[in-house]
């Protein structure tokens, strides 16, 4: 069973994205960038890392950009090769170019604009290769 984290402040938005991917593996759920960050480090100590984690852009504590580049750094020091990285998709209501731009540069794999479009989401997810074309 796939391992999916989702990082969202946002009750309403939180609970649509669990139950749109609690089809597709176990969902663990944080409300801020420390809690993400907290759970992916759980998830390598206990070995069973996440398949895809969905960050929201605006969350309190740290953002998720900062958590975006914290979970690859970690990824890096903890051995993780290209294909065992977790795949991870944006998630914001900003349609900012410049923020969007760094999410890709710091290895986000897909962005997508809230609210959330349901086909347009698991295009994205087949496209990264979370859910078979």
């Amino acid at each position: 069973m796939k391992k999916i984290l989702i990082a969202e402040d946002d009750r309403v938005s939180r609970k649509f994205l669990s139950r749109l991917l609690k089809q597709y593996g176990e969902c663990d759920q944080v409300v801020d960038g420390t809690e993400a960050i907290e759970a992916y480090m759980l998830a390598i100590k206990d070995k069973k890392t996440y398949d895809l984690i969905c960050l929201d852009i605006m969350m309190p504590e740290l953002d998720g950009i900062k958590v975006l580049k914290t979970i690859r750094d970690l990824e890096i020091q903890s051995n993780v090769r290209d294909f065992n990285q977790a795949k991870i998709i944006m998630t914001t209501v900003l349609g900012e170019q410049h923020i969007i731009q760094s999410a890709f540069d710091f290895g986000c794999n897909a962005f997508a604009s809230k609210p959330i479009n349901l086909i347009k989401f698991k295009e994205q997810l087949k496209k990264i290769g979370f859910l078979p074309i």
